[in-house]
């Protein structure tokens, strides 16, 4: 099985084109090759290009444990620089249908940077209305928390904190991700604001886990903080992978630019799949 493998920020995928595969992708395939010690390892599959009747192209998002994820805004970049490697684009805008809705990419000067309109971020789970930015509280392991939601097509749970650390998300991420308020999982974000244009996030990524960057939820992320009047609409988001860059309109359509790196291309062992039984 024929594969290519890129970051953007760290946050790092395997693209798997279906014009070459030799092999059905299945669960136990997908969590073998993306387990970091018997298989390539990544943080996801990117499944694609296929065909679309209403985008340019499609695209499915595989996270490690075999959940299809409705959208990821690194993934997302990634693709388009895949993309773009294999001349399937230009530096010309196009769009790509994903489970969370559809959105537009343009690769930026020699593929190394990637702008990704990730659509409207609303204040809700739920997929119809238009619900305010609403403070809601939790407790996690004893801890008194205040959070807000966001969908950037895909669900987030967003916590502002004075002190941020790795720890906090590795320790509270998926008690958080699994809580039953949440019927289909969430992704998880604490977050630091710094000052009107920066804020800085450790990520819990629903299905893969610790997370050093992530384009949805810096999107989420930047989305609140400038709905709370903490922030301007054009936010940096500093992660431990790197930086992102958010700016949102007045009626919070996010569009995202960040760094994208190649980092290999190869063929998957059979001997590799299937290792998951």
């Amino acid at each position: 099985m024929k594969f290519s493998k890129y970051h953007a920020l760290g946050n790092d995928y395997i693209v798997i084109d279906p014009n070459f595969l030799t092999k059905q992708l299945t669960v136990t395939n997908i969590k073998a090759i993306c387990d970091r010690h018997f298989g390539v390892g990544s943080d996801g599959i990117l499944y694609g290009p296929e065909e679309s009747k209403t985008c340019d192209f499609s695209l499915r998002i595989f996270n490690p444990d075999s959940s299809e994820a409705e959208k990821s805004g690194n993934g997302l970049r990634i693709f388009s620089r895949y993309l773009w490697d294999k001349s399937l684009v230009t530096h010309d805008e196009f769009t790509i249908q994903t489970k969370g809705g559809v959105v537009n990419s343009t690769v930026g000067t020699k593929g190394l940077s990637v702008s990704v309109g990730m659509g409207k971020v609303r204040f809700t789970h739920d997929s119809s209305g238009e619900p305010a930015l609403t403070p809601c509280n939790m407790t996690v392991n004893g801890r008194e928390f205040t959070y807000y939601l966001a969908n950037v097509g895909n669900p987030h749970c967003v916590i502002l904190v004075e002190e941020l650390s790795p720890s906090l998300a590795t320790e509270l991420g998926k008690v958080i991700e699994n809580d039953a308020r949440f019927p289909n999982r969430t992704n998880v974000q604490f977050v630091k604001v710094i000052d009107k244009s920066t804020i800085t996030i450790e990520i819990w990524e629903r299905g893969a886990g610790y997370t050093l960057a992530s384009g949805s939820s810096s999107s989420a992320a930047a989305s609140v903080v400038h709905g709370l009047g903490l922030c301007d609409a054009n936010v940096n988001v500093h992660m431990p992978g790197g930086i992102i860059n958010i700016k949102l309109d007045d009626s919070f359509f996010a569009t995202m630019t960040g760094d994208v790196r190649k980092i290999c291309e190869g063929e998957i062992s059979n001997e590799v799949l299937g290792a998951h039984q």
